[in-house]
């Protein structure tokens, strides 16, 4: 099961533009974060800002931020986060490579001159 398709409350997104509240809503409702946008800008440009300002304010202050879901979703391996985070992984597993590599010869040098001056 995806971990944005699971059952959760309403969060505000930690990817979002402006707070995170309309990815928020669109994730939990599970429709576009681009049409939500849309309609939150339409709405807020008819009405003025007391409607639709306001609450949207009031939104990004009371809603908590979105819980971490990485580790989560690199274990179920079926979203794209899970892709972005194997890719994470092999990238960083290159580079432990080459700091090891680079560790490994700076000790093999200092190994060598430490024997000459004994």
């Amino acid at each position: 099961m995806n971990y944005l398709s699971e059952k959760r409350g309403l969060y505000r997104s930690r990817r979002g533009l402006l707070f995170g509240v309309c990815r928020g809503i669109a994730e939990r409702l599970d429709i576009s974060v681009f049409w939500t946008r849309v309609a939150t800008v339409v709405v807020f440009v008819f009405t003025g800002f007391w409607p639709v300002g306001a609450v949207y304010l009031l939104l990004a202050l009371l809603l908590k931020k979105e819980p971490i879901a990485a580790v989560k979703a690199c274990r179920t391996g079926e979203s794209s986060a899970a892709r972005r985070c194997r890719r994470a992984e092999g990238s960083l597993d290159e580079r432990l490579r080459r700091m090891q590599s680079a560790m490994n010869s700076d000790m093999q040098y200092w190994d060598a001159r430490l024997r000459e001056h004994r």
